[in-house]
């Protein structure tokens, strides 16, 4: 007589049996999403759970609570925002500076695309305590220091000084907002925005 199948494992045995890093990894990929369609007040940790086909004890033992967990995410971005300046010397002088920017653009807009949630987290979610809103503050001015990084190296003295940081605001301020626009009009090919935003931005570069 054979001997009877053993049960497949549940779930929850399969879940728990993942890496701490590849776990942790899951559960902020299922509640980005969430995050960014209904906000950080109208996401609950069940519905985070539930995505990322975990128990809350599961994601408290992660994270913390839901604000550590919205924070974890904000904190990510602000990780990557150095990335978009180091290595970058300026448009090489048999070049253009149209050419240089559509080349960071080109990598900062396959950035957006593959982290659009993001910008939702951060310029279109107004919910949240008194700490959250202090981190938007932070990133956004990261952002910022950044784009005067960029108008003070590449563009000499196309700015005058006193004009780099309110350009480095309305600059991206402007960038935030297209990626919003691409979040919500997906099917807009990327060469378009690229374009747009050559236009607006090369005459702070000495293009």
């Amino acid at each position: 007589m054979e001997a009877a199948a053993e049960p497949p494992e549940s779930l929850s045995a399969i879940a728990r049996k993942l890496p701490a890093e590849e776990r942790r990894a899951s559960i902020a990929r299922a509640a980005r999403p969430l995050f960014a369609r209904r906000g950080y007040a109208a996401t609950t940790l069940d519905d985070i759970a539930a995505a990322a086909g975990v128990t809350k004890p599961i994601v408290y033992r992660h994270f913390g609570s839901k604000k550590g967990l919205y924070l974890a995410l904000l904190r990510r971005h602000e990780e990557d925002l150095p990335s978009f300046a180091e290595g970058i010397e300026g448009p090489a002088t048999e070049g253009s500076a149209e050419d240089a920017l559509r080349a960071i653009l080109g990598v900062w807009l396959d950035y957006v695309r593959a982290n659009i949630d993001n910008w939702s987290l951060l310029f279109r979610d107004r919910s949240g305590d008194a700490e959250i809103q202090a981190f938007r503050t932070r990133v956004n001015v990261r952002a910022r220091e950044v784009m005067a990084f960029l108008i003070t190296e590449w563009g000499g003295a196309a700015i005058p000084a006193e004009e780099v940081e309110p350009t480095a605001e309305l600059l991206t301020s402007g960038l935030a907002g297209m990626a919003l626009w691409w979040g919500d009009h997906p099917e807009t090919p990327k060469d378009v925005l690229v374009e747009v935003a050559v236009r607006m931005t090369a005459p702070a570069f000495g293009g």
